[in-house]
């Protein structure tokens, strides 16, 4: 081993106990409907006879081992919205995170010894700098994939969401009841948002909840206000027996118009940035034809 390989070796076992020290000595936040079951008297007895949650992958069992032993300040703020529309549980969530931060620590010390072995000499302080920064940065790219993700899962639900009223206006005047009328509505479409709403009405259905007390929660759970103000009115139809018809048409033309409005306003966006590359290309075009008379002009 040469002596830069060891000078790593040695700063990458130092790093790591720097982390551990860290992490001993970071306060766990406890969660308080945690610590309250473990405090009941029943607590033993049911640990005892609890059964795992299955895990399907290997980022979820890293995600598992993150929750029971790293402190809950580390995580940060959760998008606990975006997750639920992508259907993205927090183990997956935790296991990707833990996962592209260890590949940003050892990409660059693996990097540094490959090059290592070509003769080339980098000094320490290279790849434990490069580690650190590559692994902070990997560390939140999990957000921002989540973050994107779901604006364009927002964006599909808002449309599909257009035409799942009208389908539930249709059914409605047609003579179906409401819950009727929402359950039929979602088993038309094929998309994703329509399964999703169906399998919320259905899990209503079977627990004996109202069908727009679900779909409030669903609209809560994954951001989308729309879905709720649809459950306002359908709730109003159920309960006090309102023509909902002409309202639940008047709502799928302003979801129209509000997506309408926003894909003009992205257009008017993107034209405008096209402005400067034109006048530049103008601005070179002109000075490539007025060139060559200025420079015969100052030689003459």
């Amino acid at each position: 081993m040469t002596g830069a390989q060891l000078a790593l070796a040695s700063g990458a076992l130092i790093t790591l106990g720097l982390v551990l020290a860290v992490w001993r000595l970071v306060p766990a936040a406890p969660d308080l409907g945690d610590v309250v079951e473990r405090l009941s008297p029943t607590y033993g007895r049911r640990r005892r006879g609890a059964v795992d949650v299955p895990v399907t992958g290997g980022k979820e069992r890293v995600g598992l081992w993150a929750m029971r032993n790293l402190p809950g300040g580390v995580w940060g703020r959760v998008p606990n919205r975006e997750l639920a529309l992508l259907r993205i549980s927090l183990p997956r969530y935790y296991g990707e995170k833990i996962t592209f931060a260890l590949l940003g620590l050892v990409f660059p010390s693996v990097l540094v010894l490959v090059v290592g072995l070509f003769g080339f000499q980098v000094p320490v302080v290279v790849p434990v700098a490069a580690s650190l920064a590559l692994a902070g940065a990997l560390w939140f790219l999990p957000n921002l994939n989540v973050r994107d993700d779901a604006k364009r899962g927002r964006l599909e639900f808002h449309r599909a969401l257009g035409a799942y009223v009208d389908l539930v206006a249709l059914e409605r005047n047609s003579g179906s009841g409401p819950r009727q009328a929402m359950e039929a509505a979602a088993g038309i479409g094929h998309s994703w948002v329509f399964h999703r709403v169906g399998e919320e009405l259905a899990r209503s259905r079977w627990s004996g909840q109202a069908p727009w007390d679900a779909l409030t929660k669903l609209a809560d759970e994954v951001g989308v206000p729309e879905l709720a103000d649809l459950a306002d009115i359908m709730r109003l139809s159920g309960e006090e027996g309102a023509q909902v018809y002409a309202t639940l048409r008047a709502r799928s033309t302003a979801l129209r118009t509000a997506l309408l409005t926003n894909a003009q306003g992205k257009a008017n966006e993107l034209s405008e940035r096209m402005v400067v590359p034109g006048s530049l290309l103008g601005v070179v075009f002109i000075a490539l034809l007025v060139t060559p008379p200025l420079l015969r002009l100052l030689t003459s």
